[in-house]
């Protein structure tokens, strides 16, 4: 088998302005507690020209841009701004929307998401406890019929739901699978595998697995970086390894979450290891992992599947691709 170089979609990343003041945890002053520590270099405008700069070495034809926890009190602003945003540079080809499932009037904003073509698929993320231990006693919102309430009406507008939320509440994620299996769950940053001690990559695999049995979910392969590691190949072939095994190459997708993981290392540094990791299986399988199943799950232009974006520099070399 050889390195992938066909068309990639970069199914999760994020745009934003900081000036506007949209995004409350990227003003200036404030500061939250975040899984990769300091993460004040990405308090910076982020548009297309500046990922389509960083993504250079690779054949980058389309994206998936998810929300950024932009202000509540005007959830669809956000969705303005990105058909704004697509209209000016072409990107993104999809958004994932925020909507707070657990809010009585939810439904009216669900229903102006579907009427968006842009808007694919909603995220809200549920909670989570802070470890395996705690999870039992603290169930996440996955578990709350207030907000189970929201997620039927997520479906009934012709959305996909984006999760993010720790391996260790998948049981939860799979209970969910398994109410509504008409609706697709797309999992996102690998389940979060942030401790890699081997009991607890134990028990994410576990947890993968179990939730990979529920034919109605697609994972993500995004956010592994770990903090003050650089992002290598060799630290994250397991991840990567165990969910192609799990979930298959057609319900697998590669994302690079920029900015965010910017923070752990360059778009090269994390596309380029999702090439050497892929460099042994099929043709098929790689061209699903970087395109077909973020085209096939979002919807997106099959047109796409095909397409060469220009100019676009080969990774590992300096020659051109035609």
């Amino acid at each position: 088998m050889s390195i992938y170089k066909g068309p990639i979609v970069d199914g999760h990343h994020h745009f934003w302005e900081p000036s506007l003041g949209k995004q409350p945890w990227l003003l200036p002053e404030v500061n939250i507690p975040f899984r990769y520590g300091d993460y004040s270099s990405i308090k910076r405008t982020y548009l297309p020209p500046d990922l389509l700069a960083d993504s250079a070495a690779f054949n980058i034809v389309g994206t998936v841009t998810m929300e950024t926890e932009w202000d509540e009190d005007d959830q669809l602003g956000e969705m303005v701004y990105m058909q704004r945003m697509q209209d000016e540079f072409g990107l993104p080809n999809a958004c994932v929307a925020h909507a707070v499932l657990d809010d009585p009037a939810v439904g009216e904003l669900l229903e102006r998401y579907s009427q968006m073509p842009i808007v694919r698929s909603v995220r809200h993320k549920p909670g989570q406890a802070a470890s395996p231990a705690e999870a039992a006693s603290h169930p996440s919102k996955m578990m709350d019929p207030q907000w189970r309430q929201g997620y039927r009406l997520v479906a009934e507008n012709g959305l996909l739901f984006d999760l993010q939320v720790a391996w260790w509440h998948m049981r939860e994620a799979v209970d969910l699978a398994r109410s509504y299996p008409q609706q697709t769950i797309i999992v996102n940053h690998a389940a979060l595998p942030s401790d890699r001690s081997p009991e607890m990559m134990q028990g994410w695999s576990r947890a993968v697995h179990e939730l990979a049995a529920c034919q109605n979910t697609v994972m993500k392969i995004s956010g592994i970086g770990l903090p003050s590691v650089p992002w290598r190949a060799e630290n994250n072939r397991l991840i990567v390894e165990t969910l192609f095994e799990a979930f298959g190459s057609q319900r697998i997708m590669f994302a690079s979450n920029f900015p965010v993981d910017s923070l752990c290392g360059s778009y090269d540094d994390i596309f380029g290891g999702f090439l050497e990791i892929s460099r042994d299986w099929s043709p098929d399988e790689q061209s699903d992992a970087f395109i077909g199943t973020a085209v096939r799950t979002y919807g997106l232009e099959e047109s796409l599947l095909s397409r060469v974006a220009a100019p676009a520099r080969a990774y590992g070399t300096e020659t051109s691709r035609p």
